[in-house]
């Protein structure tokens, strides 16, 4: 087999899913920013992820080649095979093994270094995503035995917050690395602000997003802005459970989901609203917040939901609150308020555009061991 260059180095993902997967999110747009980076420098990279309808077993796109390859469940064991027989063969340099929850046990298998990628901690999702024992089980291995697995390996965390939960967990600080999430100059868009008062919610549709509670507001605020609309931008399998939320509270007419849209189309809402929520229980850092920000719209969060502590600046980029009912009353008090609320737009825009994709790849690059050739 032909050796690549000396400087040119051979980087394997690991992720459950890729962007066109239906339940692709914030994390899997991270591994294909930096992926396509790292080739983009001259790397040979692979990403390796669950079979899905939406996208072939085999492709190569932006220079990065797409194995797709079992089910959400079997993955994992399809990419320890894989990992082996890459390795065996000498033709793979590092894995960076995406712990989204559950580990691929790659260093079990790997003959090179493996860097072990973490968004955030999910003490928290364990109980909302699968039944009692299966949680309990699954915690143990993310918080007990990765941490053991993976004692002589770089970590990356996406943030602060993660870097701190993966500490309490017995990862020693000196072996993580935080490197955030960047953001683009946003598309030209042609929408503008809405005159009438409107929130937007970007992400996928799952328990753990808690879209409940931005439709909570809604039904809460209404009567204070009879003309208050929520836009709900994102796929998943608990739609007809959101639908079924707005009807109850009373809210349906005033809450669209617009499913899976393009770029473009996203911006173009985000560029209209108000305000932008994430309600979710948990996220590593949000990419979504700084698209949001880019137009001017500041984000209200809940403080204790991991790394949108850090996207967001409390009381000058957007608003952290403490419980459901602060959530609300920070949403009321921001549309009531203009100027404050203009005020905050203004200054998360400024910074959301000094995380840029360019530092993150950098960042990450600089972790990845050369090839010893």
């Amino acid at each position: 087999m032909a050796q690549p260059p000396a400087s040119r180095r051979r980087v394997l993902f690991l992720n459950w899913r890729d962007t066109r997967h239906l339940e692709g999110g914030g994390s899997e747009r991270y591994v294909e920013e930096v992926a396509q980076g790292l080739a983009a420098q001259g790397d040979d990279v692979e990403i390796f992820c669950a079979a899905h309808p939406d996208a072939p077993p085999d492709e190569t796109v932006d220079g990065v080649r797409f194995r797709r390859r079992g089910t959400r469940l079997t993955v994992y064991l399809r990419a320890m095979w894989h990992v082996l027989r890459r390795s065996r063969r000498g033709d793979v340099d590092v894995v960076i093994d995406t712990q989204n929850g559950m580990p691929y046990f790659s260093v079990l298998v790997a003959r090179c270094p493996v860097i072990v990628l973490v968004h955030h901690v999910h003490r928290e999702q364990w109980p909302v995503a699968v039944p009692a024992p299966v949680a309990k089980f699954g915690w143990w291995i993310e918080s007990w035995l990765a941490p053991r697995l993976y004692r002589r390996c770089q970590y990356v965390a996406v943030s602060g917050i993660t870097r701190d939960e993966l500490v309490d967990l017995g990862v020693d600080s000196d072996r993580i690395a935080v490197v955030p999430n960047g953001t683009y100059p946003p598309p030209k868009v042609f929408s503008q602000r809405s005159p009438t008062p409107r929130l937007i919610a970007v992400g996928r549709l799952v328990p753990h997003k808690r879209l409940e509670h931005a439709i909570d507001v809604v039904a809460e605020l209404r009567h204070r802005w009879p003309t208050l609309e929520l836009d709900i931008v994102g796929q998943g399998w608990w739609h007809d459970k959101i639908v079924e939320h707005a009807a109850a509270r009373g809210v349906a007419d005033r809450v669209r989901l617009h499913g899976y849209v393009d770029e473009q189309a996203k911006h173009e809402l985000l560029a209209r609203a108000w305000l932008h929520l994430v309600p979710s229980l948990k996220e590593g850092w949000g990419i979504v917040v700084m698209e949001a920000a880019v137009h001017g719209v500041p984000t209200v969060a809940y403080a204790n939901a991991g790394g949108v502590a850090e996207s967001i600046v409390a009381g000058t980029t957007g608003e952290l609150a403490a419980h459901r009912q602060h959530f609300a009353a920070q949403v009321a008090r921001l549309l009531a308020d203009d100027a404050a609320r203009l005020t905050q737009g203004e200054a998360a825009q400024e910074r959301a555009l000094t995380f840029g994709w360019a530092n993150s790849l950098k960042a990450f690059s600089a972790l990845l061991p050369r090839p010893p050739r």
